[in-house]
């Protein structure tokens, strides 16, 4: 026969559901700040994440130190995901058209997946310090891929060439930039993708 559950068995395991339901509300809280950005409420109240969450506004904070707090996590949260898309599948001794094709492609892919935690990250960049740390990890990140897809021909420049060509295709190829000529310029996704293929290209060819 077996024996009854003792106190402390019931007892862990009502602290566990406790643990259980704390991480799936805190989780409906940050998903919830992620759509109200994406629906293009950038600055929501605790009330309005609340609402979108199912909590009361009073229970948002017991997972959260305050509105600053979950800020950090929801963008956190946004740049885990985009993980997956953020590699670059091509040899990097392939032809240049291709990489550079390659290259912007996954750069619109991921900008246009990122959306508004993109511009939340950087108007909170300068007073957050762990989303500015983010945020230079991630640049930081990307710049390594340009440096590798295109190792070939920047290996044939100087290192002042290599280095300006670098910084270029950096800005040319960033969140800034893309959100300038969709948003500012209205320049469509085909037309921004045509320019930054030949603008990269130009900066990558091999100079007589």
């Amino acid at each position: 026969m077996n024996a009854a559950p003792s106190r402390q068995s019931e007892a862990g395991a009502g602290e566990d559901g406790r643990h259980a339901r704390r991480d799936r509300n805190r989780l409906a809280v940050v998903d919830a700040m992620l759509l109200l950005y994406a629906a293009g409420n950038l600055e929501p109240s605790s009330d309005e994440i609340a609402e979108r969450a199912g909590l009361s506004p009073r229970s948002l904070f017991r997972y959260f130190d305050d509105l600053d707090d979950l800020v950090r996590v929801a963008i956190s949260r946004q740049y885990e995901r985009l993980l997956p898309i953020a590699g670059l599948d091509v040899s990097s001794s392939g032809p240049l058209s291709d990489r550079v094709a390659r290259l912007v492609e996954q750069r619109l892919g991921l900008f246009e997946r990122i959306g508004s935690v993109g511009i939340v990250s950087r108007v909170r960049e300068p007073f957050q310090p762990l989303i500015a740390s983010e945020l230079a990890i991630t640049r930081a990140f990307l710049r390594r891929q340009i440096e590798q897809l295109f190792a070939t021909e920047l290996g044939q420049r100087s290192s002042a060439g290599a280095a300006g060509a670098i910084a270029a295709i950096d800005v040319l190829t960033s969140f800034e930039s893309l959100r300038l000529m969709r948003d500012d310029q209205q320049l469509t996704k085909l037309q921004i993708s045509a320019a930054l293929t030949d603008a990269v290209t130009r900066l990558l060819e091999v100079r007589p």
